[in-house]
């Protein structure tokens, strides 16, 4: 996908968040239809029932009417796909779409394709009910049929084309790299690059920090709330824009440098799951620490470092030269001479074999085993440790 910055007038800014709000509208109500399905009613009104409802919906009422039919219409289209992706199994369940959180709209046709050049770095759209909207031109435009307007919480518009761009092609080296990912250094290379995600500095940090303690006085619903939220909403974007930045470059730089890439299989949705309450069995309705503000600060590390777009966009790029192996006991096995124990890796940084004394970055230990594809097995090849009480008692002569 192809996104473009987009800079509308206050007037078109105020025609667009109307736009919004009718996609907002047309796909809650479809939601809420989906919604009060049950066994003894009968099924749902699919997309062509919602589009008859539109247009009776569109005479009577004035504010609907308003608005483009093709955003009302593309709204019903996407939440009818979301319905069978869930169905298929690649999505999740379609969730209510909120003011000021998702704010955005779908243009499908003959009207995607309505673009003219201004200049070198300026182009115009031509958006339905709003005119024509310029839009930075970092990139050339591609031919799209379909295209995405979106505005962030910080208030910046956004174009995007539906357009799928050609796999970087292999170097054709035969070269293959590992990469391992944490928390401490986001992406560990079999090569031995130790590559951090940026993020906010110690002064935006501190920044952050006062501006969460004034939106806590703050009363709900006013002038000033809204002030301090948006400054909060800029520093997350700033966050946001360089974790997609350096994920880009480090994705791209990836598939052009090596001819396969491998990673681990990591189950990023189940890691940064809530833990579940402990009941007090002895004090029944109260319960027992379960560390969940530590497991929060591990959850925010894992998000923070962009684990999962990263494969994303090495898969979107790389293609078919991207493996994923088995992340089991890739950070306990030495990379020399393959023992695994629990004791090869005291600290976080360091990893020392206890059998061979090899030393290295824990890191990039843990990177070669995923280069060469290792999934270890600990019954296979961890030796069994004999149980003080069972060991044999040999006999003593008199």
């Amino acid at each position: 996908m192809s996104r473009f910055r987009l800079y509308p007038t206050p007037a078109q800014q105020v025609a667009l968040l109307e736009q919004c709000r009718h996609a907002r509208y047309v796909w809650n109500l479809a939601l809420e239809q989906w919604s009060f399905w049950t066994r003894d009613r009968g099924p749902t009104p699919a997309y062509v029932e919602q589009a008859r409802q539109l247009t009776e919906a569109r005479a009577a009422f004035d504010w609907l009417r308003a608005g483009s039919q093709t955003v009302q219409q593309q709204a019903l289209r996407d939440f009818d796909q979301a319905v069978r992706n869930l169905h298929g199994g690649s999505h999740r369940r379609p969730t209510w779409r909120k003011a000021g959180l998702h704010e955005g709209f779908r243009i499908v046709g003959s009207q995607a394709s309505r673009i003219t050049m201004l200049s070198r770095r300026w182009a115009a759209v031509n958006v339905p009910k709003v005119g024509w909207v310029r839009f930075r031109r970092s990139r050339s435009v591609p031919e799209a049929k379909s295209y995405r307007i979106t505005c962030d919480r910080t208030g910046r518009w956004h174009l995007a084309f539906a357009v799928i761009p050609p796999p970087i092609p292999a170097p054709g080296t035969g070269g293959v790299v590992g990469v391992d990912r944490g928390v401490t250094v986001s992406a560990a290379l079999s090569t031995g690059e130790l590559l951090t995600c940026p993020s906010l500095s110690d002064r935006e940090q501190e920044r952050l920090k006062q501006l969460q303690r004034r939106l806590a006085r703050c009363r709900r619903s006013s002038n000033r709330r809204r002030r301090v939220r948006a400054a909060i909403a800029k520093l997350h974007a700033r966050t946001r824009d360089r974790r997609k930045d350096w994920v880009e470059k480090t994705s791209t730089d990836l598939a052009r440098r090596f001819d396969l890439i491998r990673v681990e299989d990591l189950r990023i949705a189940q890691m940064t799951r809530r833990p579940k309450p402990k009941p007090n069995p002895e004090e029944p309705g109260t319960y027992l620490p379960n560390r969940r503000r530590a497991k929060a600060g591990l959850n925010r590390g894992i998000l923070s470092n962009g684990w999962g777009l990263l494969v994303q966009r090495l898969e979107h790029k790389a293609g078919g030269r991207v493996e994923k192996v088995d992340p089991a006991y890739t950070s306990q096995t030495c990379s020399v001479c393959g023992h695994c124990a629990p004791d090869n890796r005291e600290i976080q940084a360091v990893f020392r074999c206890t059998a061979c004394g090899h030393q290295a970055h824990a890191d990039v230990n843990a990177a070669v085993n995923i280069a060469a594809g290792r999934a270890v097995s600990a019954r296979r090849e961890t030796p069994r440790r004999v149980s003080p009480k069972r060991e044999p008692q040999h006999a003593t002569s008199a």
